[in-house]
């Protein structure tokens, strides 16, 4: 039996296809900065800073702040604590300790990818800042010296 495919069926995809594709590029609308640091492979010691240092243009806008964590199927846990602290000029402005889950109750990993698994995480939602450069620290918080399985870590900040 051969499957014989309407013009109107056609029409209906390429609408569909060109709806998801702005709202791809949608999403990546008002992106002022992203940064990933990648981790060696012989995992991610507790004393190791990630220091990501975005700098702010607009003091009217707000901005969300999102934390990107890269792991592979070695990682041994289901959370991820993290220390993250935001300062400007050598000031502390916020310190917040974090847990990301990273697999459901399962041990299905969430996030997406195969054997290297991408989760985005919103770390501050809407926080108004003032112009010039931050400095985000970020540290796992896990009771571990080395923690195994994290490949990179990644800063994405986000005007409104």
């Amino acid at each position: 039996m051969i499957a014989v495919i309407t013009h109107a069926e056609i029409m209906k995809k390429v609408v569909l296809l060109a709806v998801i594709s702005l709202l791809l590029v949608g999403c990546q609308k008002g992106v002022i900065f992203t940064e990933f640091k990648a981790l060696p492979g012989c995992g991610w010691d507790m004393d190791t800073e990630l220091v990501f240092t975005p700098v702010m243009e607009d003091s009217t806008a707000v901005y969300d702040m999102q934390l990107i964590v890269r792991h592979t199927d070695r990682y041994a846990y289901q959370n991820l604590w993290l220390f993250v602290d935001v300062k400007q000029d050598s000031l502390l402005l916020r310190r917040d300790t974090i847990e990301a889950m990273l697999a459901n109750e399962r041990g299905k990993w969430l996030g997406s990818g195969v054997s290297k698994y991408t989760l985005p995480l919103l770390y501050v939602e809407e926080v108004p800042l003032q112009e010039g450069e931050y400095n985000v620290v970020v540290q796992q918080g896990m009771r571990e010296d080395v923690l195994r399985g994290i490949t990179d870590v990644g800063l994405k900040v986000i005007k409104h």
